[in-house]
């Protein structure tokens, strides 16, 4: 084995070995915003401010060009919380920036909300933006008026349910409708629904109301996120923290989609997370953290893992998010998703339930290309076509998909990479060569041939930009605004070199294809 093959499995052990400390996620515009606006305090957070105002992009905006709809609600949030500092320097300037940006924007909710919308923003969009319209003066924003029935109707829901149970989903936005601590409590954890924002909100409401230990354990939680960023600048927080099921669950099914999953350099840092999964998987399921309500989507996962490992996990922890043979993210959701669908059929095929349902749904929701396009958690296509193309090759020895394979081929940028906006990115290129993987398996030569000149090419352009235990920082996972889970993304990039590296010595191992050392 190569000296840059054993370096990448000493790194993802070291990677599969931390996620015991609650997950690491890249640092968000709008949760620092929104714990600076909350904190009432510009003095001793200069420091946090002057990373807020750095983060700002050149057109007066905050977040990625490349993805317009994720932008409203950072940079709306960035305006109110530099509004109030406008005492520091550069602070009134960027807020000028900011309204000049915000006027230009067309309204992406004119008309209908689109199916990838950011999470909460029919809660959070409609607040912050008339909020932002009444600091600024005589300026027209976006007014959002497709979220603001949907606004209305989950106040109206809210206003008839009564304090909400720790963990609740709807938790994770209170700092945009709660308006008494009294309505929420603090998990186990200390947060309010695993957000720093709303933590900080019910925090900021509960100075004058509850005991000083319950806001002591609120600040306890936000220094802890704010460490999970890993900015070193105190204040400055990820947009959801912990991650405490999701980081290890992403992390061993992506050994999986590369073949790693039974390696015997990851066997024991496999096991010791199997073994808490399968301790803390209930008959309700599994949320992203230990303290969070159950969502279909790490249910799902966690079943796909314990069942990897040998274990033989019951399929009910899954079946009550199952309406008319698709699954329901949560409780309530807005809009279904593929790449939860997708997960609750590699899940059930693993288990050998029937899926027919979820089969129909998914062949429904491609492209004209045969790819998946559209999913409410990850912006680029790469993620749910990586994970779709797995998933429906579990236990179909004969499946071949050539449409997605020419489309996958075509996309291929010049320079090796693959990415949804205008540049490759690591991350995914990794779920293009995933894809390929389960797809060489089941091809001609020919078919094989291309696939291989494909991946020697990726390979090139991987090698020129791997850096070892550099952490990645391309945003392209989709929550109040577009977020990095560092560690989970991490893994990803380097299943995919490793993968494209042992390209030549394939042995099937495990489901669909696998590489054996």
């Amino acid at each position: 084995m190569s000296a840059l093959s054993e370096q990448i499995l000493s790194e993802l052990r070291h990677l599969l070995n931390e996620t015991r400390d609650g997950g690491s996620v890249s640092p968000s515009v709008y949760d620092t915003a929104r714990v600076l606006q909350f904190s009432g305090n510009v003095t001793g957070r200069q420091n946090g401010y002057a990373w807020l105002m750095a983060q700002q992009q050149a057109d007066g905006g905050w977040g990625s060009a490349d993805f317009p709809l994720f932008r409203h609600v950072p940079t709306c949030a960035a305006l109110l919380a530099l509004r109030r500092a406008d005492s520091l320097p550069g602070a009134a300037d960027a807020v000028q920036a900011a309204t000049r940006f915000l006027e230009r924007q067309p309204d992406p909710y004119a008309d209908a909300v689109p199916e990838d919308a950011p999470v909460g923003a029919e809660l959070i969009l409609p607040q912050i933006s008339g909020e932002a319209t009444s600091l600024v003066g005589d300026v027209v924003f976006p007014r959002y008026p497709a979220l603001l029935p949907l606004r209305q109707a989950c106040l109206v829901k809210l206003g008839t349910v009564g304090p909400l149970p720790s963990g609740h989903p709807l938790l994770h936005s209170w700092e945009a409708w709660g308006t008494s601590p009294t309505t929420a409590c603090l998990d186990d954890d200390g947060s309010i629904g695993i957000s720093p924002a709303a933590t900080a909100a019910w925090r900021a409401h509960a100075l004058t109301q509850a005991s000083a230990p319950q806001v002591e354990r609120a600040d306890r939680y936000l220094q802890a996120a704010s460490r999970a960023a890993r900015s070193g600048i105190e204040g400055v927080v990820p947009s959801v923290w912990p991650i405490n099921v999701f980081e290890p669950c992403w992390s061993l099914y992506t050994l999986h989609l590369a073949g790693l999953f039974s390696h015997p350099a990851l066997a024991e840092a496999v096991r010791v997370i199997v073994a808490q999964l399968d301790a803390c998987l209930g008959v309700r399921g599994l949320g992203p953290a230990l303290h969070f309500a159950a969502d279909a989507d790490d249910t799902a996962v966690a079943l796909c893992i314990l069942r990897l490992a040998g274990r033989n996990p019951a399929a009910d922890a899954l079946r009550h998010f199952e309406i008319g043979g698709l699954f329901v993210t949560f409780p309530g959701e807005r809009n279904a998703s593929v790449s939860t669908n997708i997960h609750a059929l590699h899940a059930f095929r693993l288990l050998g339930k029937p899926t027919a349902g979820t089969s129909a749904y998914l062949e429904a929701n491609r492209n004209a290309d045969g790819l998946w396009d559209n999913d409410k958690w990850h912006v680029s296509w790469l993620y749910p076509t990586a994970h779709a193309i797995a998933a429906l090759a579990q236990g179909a020895p004969q499946w071949r998909d050539e449409r997605a394979l020419a489309a996958l081929l075509q996309a291929q940028r010049d320079d090796g990479g693959w990415g949804a906006g205008r540049a490759s990115t690591f991350e995914e290129t990794a779920y293009a060569l995933f894809a390929l993987h389960v797809m060489d398996g089941r091809e001609e030569p020919t078919g094989r041939a291309r696939i291989a000149l494909a991946v020697a090419h990726a390979l090139e352009w991987m090698l020129a930009r791997h850096e070892a235990h550099e952490l990645p920082q391309t945003p392209l996972w989709i929550g109040k605004e577009l977020y990095c889970p560092t560690r989970v993304v991490r893994v990803i990039e380097l299943a995919g070199l490793w993968l494209a590296l042992r390209w030549g010595r394939r042995i099937p191992t495990e489901g669909a294809g696998g590489i054996a050392q």
